[in-house]
């Protein structure tokens, strides 16, 4: 299991060793996991960005549709707000019982300026860029998927500014250095997170598992 779940809320599929989270389709390996989910994400992302994209609006209601969409035919709880406490590698994400406060806000400071990204200047967007995703992160608003929906996220506010989904090959290759960009941003410095956001910005396009 990529996460660590703090209550006695995480049911895990018999036969998985805890590492396959309780699902519809019994599923207990977690590579035939992995590729269940990879082939409905590719689904979600054909449904957003084909034959074109047209998202004028951006509020956290359509996030959990997507999480739904994508997610619904294996888990329960799709769309839903996770309802434990989620960890990983020592970093504690956002509490459960705040997390409709924390979604509001992120709502109302990111979420709410999409229809304005086109009018950005670069550093303007790629700082944008930068800070909603690790707020999204910080905040990890789902019981999974959280990663790659943040990446989804942020392939449709490139999108909207004039770009394009992203190539995040880059960041898969230097996972170590992502993981302690995000938690310098937390701790107030985002210039590495900045540079991550450049690069991938200008490194081509393609969807990418977490």
């Amino acid at each position: 299991m990529k996460y660590s779940i703090n209550t006695t809320e995480g049911d895990f599929e018999p036969g998985s060793n805890i590492k396959v989270l309780k699902n519809r389709l019994q599923i207990n390996r977690e590579e035939d996991m992995a590729e269940a989910e990879y082939a409905l994400l590719l689904k979600l992302y054909q449904h957003i960005f084909e034959p074109e994209f047209s998202l004028a609006t951006l509020d956290f209601e359509l996030i959990k549709s997507w999480h739904r969409k994508w997610l619904k035919p294996i888990y329960d709880w799709a769309g839903e707000l996770r309802t434990v406490n989620m960890s990983k590698d020592g970093f504690t994400f956002a509490a459960a019982p705040y997390l409709e406060a924390q979604v509001s806000t992120f709502e109302r400071c990111y979420l709410g300026r999409f229809s304005e990204l086109t009018a950005y200047q670069e550093s303007e967007l790629i700082e944008y860029l930068a800070d909603s995703h690790v707020e999204f992160i910080l905040i990890h608003p789902f019981r999974e998927g959280n990663g790659r929906l943040s990446r989804l996220l942020m392939d449709t506010m490139a999108t909207k500014a004039g770009f394009g989904p992203l190539d995040y090959t880059l960041w898969d290759q230097h996972k170590e250095f992502y993981f302690k960009a995000i938690q310098a941003s937390v701790a107030g410095d985002n210039q590495h997170m900045i540079r991550l956001v450049h690069d991938i910005l200008y490194s081509g396009y393609s969807v990418s598992q977490e």
